[in-house]
């Protein structure tokens, strides 16, 4: 008699057990072509050129095209220092600032792929410097501009504009800048305030735990699907450059002779023939002097003295908030950390203060003012005297700026940060002000891993040594199902 044996794999437990081995192989496979889905090699860039009061540099950013609104993807590729001075200084030839900036531009030319030209964005701001020609002539202004203008629509790239920006965009746009960068707008570790300083104005931008008191130091972005309602202020004519005239300005008051002036901010045995037209010609001061003469500048190098000769350039007579930094601006506590850039990083570093407290910094800087100006100059050989003769002055206005204007004390001087580079990019407001414009931060959260690399690494993991669990007990279920079919044979 012959016995009809039935299939172990046509029974139920069989099949389910293999179908969903089978939908778990598929799961598997789908997660991980999501998670690990392939970046796109293909990149897109951008170019803003910085057109500050000193200088003018030139940056060039790429992203990748396909991810262009994930945070930290941005980067600094290439910077090129437009030779000579600020396109501010071209006010009596204005074509000039437009071909000053060629090189550079020719530059970037050969940096971007041919392929991307015509689509790489190109945009020029001008800060402090621009602001003060502006005040002083804004036919001069406007010519100046429509000259870097025409240069910049000679390239096959899509110029997007040429443009002075306000003080509160440039502190705005350098918070940005240090946030995107450290990849905070995106986490939940808080934000870096951002101190600029550049050589016509400086910029204080934070967020504050107390009432902005002043809607002209407010504004407020919605980056990363968060609010923030920041603090900023930017003081025109208080940059480097121009506070030491503010400074020389004020000494001419107490000249005994006008052909003398003692400088205890410049080191002794420094002698140099000036112009009073080199210290009065800017909008900064009001008091003009009409003295053909020139005089010499004469250093004393002590430090303690430069400090008080410091202080009368800032004007605390006043104050109609419940508190202020200077110049009867509203200011609330600094809170939190903050990274300090551009001059004042340049200068500090120089002096080697970027780092320890703020009474060590203090120390320093008497030593240094007081070393004799023939030593210095031994010392620093490849520096343009011009700009080694003003760093006693410079540090002592950092100090002085940061602890008497923007309040801070020697308990949160560590919260201050002196940075140059965040990664590979300049910190700074460019990179700020081309993501505003392009759009590349998103005001709600952007598109994230479908889980992150830990937890990915573990469910996969798991649910793998699962399926190798279903196979088994399949297995075992088979086996067991012929051994019994077997049986049911003899």
């Amino acid at each position: 008699m012959e016995v009809q044996v039935k299939n172990p794999c046509h029974r139920p437990v069989f099949i389910i057990l293999t179908a969903v081995i089978a939908v778990g192989i598929i799961i598997v496979v789908s997660i991980s072509v999501v998670q690990n889905k392939r970046i796109s090699q293909k990149y897109k860039y951008g170019i803003v050129l910085d057109a500050g009061s000193s200088h003018t540099s030139v940056f060039i950013y790429e992203w990748p095209a396909e991810k262009e609104n994930n945070t930290g993807m941005v980067r600094q590729t290439h910077t090129c220092n437009v030779k000579g001075k600020g396109i501010s200084s071209y006010s009596a030839n204005p074509e000039g600032a437009g071909m000053s900036l060629q090189e550079c531009m020719e530059e970037a030319k050969q940096k971007i792929p041919v392929r991307r030209h015509l689509e790489t964005p190109v945009y020029l701001g001008a800060t402090a410097g621009m602001r003060l020609l502006k005040m002083e002539d804004e036919d001069a202004s406007e010519k100046v501009l429509a000259s870097v203008g025409r240069s910049l629509q000679k390239y096959p790239f899509s110029f997007q504009g040429a443009r002075i920006i306000l003080g509160q965009e440039e502190g705005a746009f350098g918070w940005i800048t240090v946030n995107y960068l450290s990849d905070n707008l995106r986490t939940a570790t808080g934000t870096l305030g951002a101190l600029d300083l550049g050589g016509a104005s400086t910029q204080i931008t934070f967020v504050p735990k107390q009432e902005i008191e002043s809607q002209d130091n407010a504004i407020d972005f919605r980056l990363y699907g968060n609010d923030y309602h920041l603090y900023t202020h930017s003081f025109l004519c208080f940059g480097k450059d121009q506070v030491l005239r503010l400074s020389l300005a004020e000494k001419f008051h107490s000249m005994i002779d006008s052909t003398l002036l003692r400088d205890p901010c410049f080191h002794t045995g420094y002698n140099l023939s000036k112009k009073y037209v080199d210290v009065f010609d800017t909008p900064c001061i009001k008091e003009k002097s009409a003295s053909p003469k020139d005089f010499f500048h004469v250093g004393e190098g002590v430090w303690v003295e430069c400090q008080n000769s410091v202080r009368k350039v800032f004007n605390k007579s006043h104050c109609g908030y419940s508190t202020c930094s200077f110049d009867g601006v509203f200011q609330p506590s600094v809170e939190g950390k903050f990274g300090a850039f551009s001059a004042f990083f340049f200068v500090m570093d120089f002096l080697n203060l970027t780092s320890g407290t703020l009474h060590e910094a203090k120390l320093k800087m008497k030593r240094y003012c007081a070393t004799p100006w023939k030593e210095i100059v031994q010392r620093y050989p490849s520096i343009k005297e011009k700009y080694l003769s003003e760093y006693c002055f410079s540090g002592t206005y950092i100090l002085t700026l940061l602890e008497d204007g923007y309040k801070f004390t020697s308990n949160n001087w560590k919260d201050i940060q002196f940075i140059k580079k965040i990664g590979d990019s300049d910190a700074g407001w460019t990179l700020g002000y081309m993501l505003n414009l392009t759009n590349m931060i998103p005001a709600e959260a952007p598109d994230i891993p479908l889980m992150a690399h830990g937890g990915y690494v573990s469910f996969m993991v798991l649910f793998t040594l699962l399926i190798f669990l279903l196979f088994f007990l399949a297995f075992l279920y088979y086996r067991r199902s012929t051994r019994t079919a077997q049986k049911d044979i003899i």
